[in-house]
């Protein structure tokens, strides 16, 4: 067994495709193509993913697309702690400072849930949290602040959710153009998926330990 992952031992720069009138005002917010999925190369670690991850981006701001397959009971959640459950989490730096291993006020965590929310605790739920050990935080977005749907089915779910440069502190496409990002997909039957590297790395909390997204204009996508 490796004691450093091989996906530790290079790092991408993933191009992100501008998709123009994002969000949609129909039954999907996004339903973005195959062009825009994420590789996560789980296969050079021996790791089996279980959730496709796409994204995209727009002047208004970034899409996140997940479909989890797999599953055989419902979801569970707590809105107060959602990474402990079934949740999607990212991570956007919109000034890709990946020299510190501290977050600054341009590096963002937000969570979204399947279930964790209302009374019941079986409403989908979003939620803005501070990173741990961060230099600065970023300004906390409200719960109604970012539109997001789930869409139960019949073995998983699929996340729809749009990010607006509102809540995205110093998101700036046009003098910023490349951004940090990470991302985990944790399921309480399945385990988690990540972008690069696992649990054993801090990557919640060190951006140093992010990948790089960068915003594709369409003019270079012609």
């Amino acid at each position: 067994m490796n004691l450093i992952p091989n996906r530790f031992l290079f790092r991408v720069a993933y191009p992100c495709r501008r998709i123009p009138g994002l969000p949609h005002d129909g039954e999907e917010l996004l339903d973005l193509p195959e062009e825009c999925r994420i590789d996560n190369f789980a296969d050079m670690d021996n790791s089996k993913n279980f959730a496709v991850v796409r994204l995209a981006w727009n002047e208004d701001g970034l899409a996140l697309q997940v479909e989890l397959r797999g599953k055989e009971l419902p979801p569970v959640g707590d809105a107060s702690r959602p990474r402990h459950y079934d949740s999607v989490s990212l991570w956007i730096d919109t000034r890709d400072a990946r020299t510190s291993h501290r977050a600054s006020r341009y590096c963002h965590q937000f969570h979204f849930a399947p279930a964790g929310g209302g009374e019941e605790r079986d409403e989908p739920v979003f939620v803005q949290t501070r990173i741990n050990r961060a230099a600065q935080d970023a300004p906390l977005a409200p719960a109604n602040a970012v539109p997001f749907q789930f869409v139960r089915r019949k073995g998983g779910w699929r996340l729809e959710a749009f990010l607006p440069a509102a809540v995205l502190h110093g998101f700036d496409p046009e003098q910023h153009p490349r951004l940090g990002f990470y991302y985990a997909v944790r399921d309480t039957e399945l385990g988690e998926q990540v972008l690069s590297v696992g649990p054993d790395f801090p990557y919640a909390e060190d951006p140093s330990l992010w990948s790089v997204l960068e915003l594709i204009a369409a003019k270079r996508e012609e």
